[in-house]
């Protein structure tokens, strides 16, 4: 049972001290004093126990609308175009690297962990950064890369996957992931989110928080430790759902104290099946754990004949629109749904070949954006890999 209890004999009391003979035939009294453990982390933690980076940018009232900024661009020339960009236009928010794709930490994190000062190559000032922010009201967000991480891989194959020759695995691309289910990797990337909490970003985006695509062809030959998850009685599938689910609640419980929003990014398609077999990903089950879900919905990373669009790409407002009628669908399940803030393609995808794809700028930016307004989705967050958006766009509702 959980609780504390105080166990009185309340009359056996009073007799043990004035009728000694008769105290042990009273019956014993038990006051319940707490429902809960002494130390269980509440679940709003009030303000005056919340730590304070000092850096003051408010949510803003009409919903973030944001563009994603590389740590380069962020630390370089590049970051005054594009503060020039949302001053002109309704957008609000900055997603900016703070472990990006290769597990390097943009920025001096002022971290006591040595795995994490090893990796950071300290290419943004961030107190100039957060300046900048504030005087602009910028609303800063933090990504932080989880799971691909060849960086850590390669320094801890231990924590990783690995051939039976000892070498780290790595994907068509050269890039190699560290293992979901390892809780010190868990605890390596929290801290990276602590710290940037610290110094002021006011939301934590966690991406790539999954296994790598395909792994349950390689599930059986790879060596890797399945951790506390391995003897759960659970088939493959099972038992990466609940090393991801599991990492999102804990992340998000390490966080409570710091006063920022958890986001996480997931794949479109998380929310149109029960969950992706290989990767990990359950759509409602990480929507359990966060505050934020951001559905890549790119139209151009979509196949053939999804929501009845036989070429994605050239049809963008169908495709979105499709989608958020799916997860609006999926939240609407959700007892405490988080919010939703799709991610939006905002570059062309010449790599889908003649035919399949066309040019993106300003209608197709806008044909998105509405049809995310067309379904009661408010939010969004724009996508250029080289952070050369569209200009021109308007993102105000018809």
């Amino acid at each position: 049972m959980r609780g504390y209890f105080l166990i009185i004999g309340i009359a056996g009391l009073f007799a043990a001290l004035f009728f000694p003979s008769t105290a042990a035939a009273e019956e014993t009294q038990i006051i319940k004093l707490h429902d809960e453990p002494l130390l269980s982390m509440p679940e709003e933690i009030p303000d005056q126990f919340k730590y304070d980076s000092g850096v003051d940018i408010a949510y803003p009232e009409e919903g973030v609308k944001g563009i994603y900024v590389s740590g380069y661009s962020a630390g370089g020339e590049r970051m005054s175009d594009l503060t020039a960009l949302l001053n002109e236009t309704e957008l609000n928010a900055m997603v900016i690297d703070v472990k990006e794709d290769h597990g390097n930490m943009m920025m001096d994190l002022g971290s006591d962990m040595e795995t994490i000062q090893s990796a950071s190559i300290d290419h943004i000032d961030l107190g100039a950064l957060m300046e900048h922010m504030e005087a602009e009201q910028i609303y800063p967000i933090a990504r932080v890369v989880v799971f691909k991480d060849s960086l850590l891989a390669e320094a801890r194959p231990d924590l990783s996957f690995t051939h039976s020759d000892g070498t780290v695995w790595k994907n068509g691309r050269g890039e190699s992931f560290v293992n979901p289910f390892s809780k010190e990797v868990w605890e390596y990337n929290v801290e990276v989110a602590k710290q940037a909490a610290k110094l002021g970003f006011k939301e934590i985006q966690f991406d790539y928080v999954r296994f790598p695509e395909g792994f349950e062809h390689r599930a059986d030959t790879l060596n890797y430790t399945r951790g506390d998850y391995g003897n759960n009685g659970k088939d493959g599938v099972q038992q990466r759902v609940d090393a991801v689910t599991d990492f999102v609640g804990y992340a998000r419980e390490e966080l409570k104290p710091y006063d920022v929003d958890v986001s996480v990014d997931i794949f479109g398609y998380a929310a149109t099946q029960q969950e992706a077999p290989g990767i990990g990903q359950n759509f409602s089950k990480i929507s359990n754990n966060v505050d934020v879900i951001s559905s890549m919905i790119y139209p151009s990373h979509w196949g053939e004949g999804y929501f009845g669009v036989e070429k994605p790409d050239l049809n963008p407002y169908q495709v979105v629109s499709g989608y958020t009628k799916v997860e609006n669908e999926v939240l609407g399940q959700l007892e405490d749904p988080p919010t939703s803030r799709p991610w939006l393609q905002d570059f062309t995808a010449s790599y889908l070949g003649s035919g399949n794809y066309k040019p993106y700028g300003t209608a197709e930016v806008e044909a998105q954006v509405q049809a995310l307004y067309d379904n009661g989705v408010e939010e969004f967050l724009l996508w250029d890999a080289s952070n050369r958006y569209t200009r021109g766009v308007d993102y105000s509702k018809e």
